[in-house]
């Protein structure tokens, strides 16, 4: 099954509802965090993705789209290896986004003394992906806000070439069904709490792996 879409946008711009959304017009299985957390093979794929040995072909095997991170981090790389896919990113304000984001994954990366020994892979390897990759090394506010724009602003250049959509999770299903040609649902748009999700795919995905 050979990747559709790629998601552009960073962790905390919708992408759990996106992923959802996706899902719901055929787009599924949908490639997220919450899969990658407690899938040990993930795990190391990724790794070797961060070192410079990507496997693309494996890491999305049985997935026909990818949203969230680790993704997002790669997106261009991921987007050469499966030049017929469609990107999407979504979008957000960035100093909204950069409230969340700094609430959630970035503590969560930074506090490398409470990660623990049994689950120390997956934090080494987020810490690659987002902080290394992503962010460009950067863990002050200017320097992660340059990362995000710089990120949506190569997507957005994409997007003027009709080959990406700026999807924002207000825009609901008409712009998002137009770029991918399939019909609206005839229900709402996927809506979910951001950061009650976030800690809760971490907290599950966390317990799998320990289990």
């Amino acid at each position: 099954m050979a990747l559709e879409i790629i998601g552009a946008g960073f962790g905390r711009t919708g992408t759990y509802s996106l992923k959802a959304a996706l899902e719901r017009l055929g787009f599924g299985p949908c490639h997220h965090m919450s899969e990658v957390i407690g899938d040990s093979e993930q795990v190391r794929l990724w790794t070797a993705v961060t070192e410079g040995r990507p496997d693309y072909a494996s890491i999305f095997t049985g997935f026909r789209s990818a949203v969230d991170f680790p993704v997002a981090a790669y997106w261009r790389d991921v987007l050469a290896a499966t030049p017929g896919a469609k990107v999407i990113l979504s979008d957000r304000d960035p100093e909204d986004w950069y409230g969340s984001f700094s609430q959630t994954i970035l503590p969560l990366i930074l506090d490398k003394a409470s990660w623990p020994d049994d689950r120390r892979a997956w934090f080494e390897m987020i810490d690659k992906v987002v902080i290394g990759k992503a962010l460009s090394g950067r863990k002050d506010r200017d320097g992660i806000l340059s990362a995000y724009r710089a990120n949506a602003a190569a997507a957005r250049e994409l997007a003027a070439e009709g080959g990406a959509l700026v999807f924002r999770a207000r825009d609901g299903w008409e712009p998002l069904c137009r770029f991918l040609g399939v019909e609206v649902p005839d229900e709402p748009y996927p809506k979910t709490d951001p950061r009650a999700e976030f800690f809760a795919s971490v907290k599950s995905g966390i317990e799998e792996t320990a289990g």
